[in-house]
């Protein structure tokens, strides 16, 4: 692993399927009693969030402390940088507070890469969502849920067709997702509305089609993206209920999916909009299984920046080794 997380692109296939492997390791955690490793014990995590969050910001924070790191919130409401602090100023002042890695969400584009290589901070930068830009703990998240409903939790998602319909051009999620998936040997389609497809498209490793029945019935997987009514400041589609009746996921459409295959959306969702109830309501929606994994997978990248390149057994058995020396140290004093 690298020393910073900005791009899903900057994953190779070996470090993909490291994360998802940790990962699964990490998920085992979440079923004992405890659920907490000493991996990143004495260690200081710092997330500074210039936007609005609650899954990431708050998985995040659970990642971390079942990690048994140091949680400090940054939430720019409230703070210096509402009083025009810049961003160098605000990351100066977390490397004097000895943050070892700052888990940052910002609105600028390149605000992550920025970060981490201004030589401001001399910790781990993870980009937990910049703009328009990228956000790759949700692109590993989502691939992680693809390979357990799919190809049975090991390997790559080699040779899986996914669909991801909707506002790509103001998704980062859906160019995380292609990069990673495309890394992992999947074959990717978008569909949008021609007005909601980036100019640029042409050079990602994906399909493009506007026409979401042609390609639904071959797809393993499809993820449904939210229409980011607050990044758009003109008129992208005529209404609301022609996007639905065109792009959305209904009952039907689902019905001619294939068997095996599963409905997917990053959240929050436009219920009516992009999905209806029926379709986010089935057995078939991995929506909250995706916030389940996201918790797994983000404990997964901080423990491969902070604590080490080793598969995550070892700190699973470092955990049982200082359990049971916790436990015979207690039955001595006890004695």
């Amino acid at each position: 692993m690298k020393r910073h997380l900005i791009s899903a692109a900057d994953l190779s296939r070996d470090d993909a399927v490291l994360v998802l492997d940790t990962a699964e390791e990490m998920a085992r955690v979440a079923d004992r009693p405890i659920k907490k490793l000493p991996t990143l014990r004495g260690r200081t995590v710092v997330n500074l969030f210039f936007e609005d969050s609650t899954r990431t910001r708050i998985s995040f924070e659970a990642a971390a402390k079942r990690l048994s790191a140091d949680v400090i919130n940054f939430s720019a409401k409230g703070s210096s940088v509402s009083k025009g602090e810049s961003l160098k100023d605000t990351a100066l002042t977390l490397e004097a507070m000895g943050a070892d890695a700052v888990v940052i969400r910002h609105h600028g584009s390149g605000a992550p890469h920025r970060l981490a290589t201004s030589g401001w901070i001399g910790g781990s930068v993870v980009n937990a969502g910049d703009g328009t830009h990228e956000h790759p703990t949700q692109a590993l998240l989502d691939a992680f849920t693809m390979r357990r409903r799919l190809a049975g939790g090991e390997g790559d998602l080699a040779g899986r067709r996914i669909t991801i319909v909707g506002d790509v051009l103001h998704s980062r999620v859906a160019r995380s997702n292609v990069h990673l998936l495309s890394t992992l040997g999947a074959e990717v389609t978008l569909v949008a509305p021609p007005t909601l497809v980036p100019v640029g498209v042409g050079g990602w490793p994906c399909e493009v089609s506007y026409d979401l029945d042609s390609v639904i019935a071959k797809s393993d997987a499809v993820m449904m993206l939210r229409v980011q009514r607050e990044r758009m400041n003109a008129a992208f589609f005529p209404t609301e209920r022609e996007y639905a009746r065109r792009y959305g996921l209904d009952g039907q459409r689902m019905a001619r999916m294939p068997e095996h295959s599963v409905v997917m959306h990053p959240g929050p969702m436009n219920r009516g909009m992009e999905i209806t109830a029926e379709v986010a309501d089935s057995p078939r929606c991995t929506a909250v299984e995706q916030v389940t994994n996201g918790v797994s997978i983000r404990m997964a990248v901080l423990y491969l920046l902070l604590g080490g390149a080793e598969p995550a057994v070892s700190g699973a058995s470092a955990a049982h080794t200082e359990a049971a020396r916790t436990e015979a140290a207690r039955t001595e004093e006890n004695d």
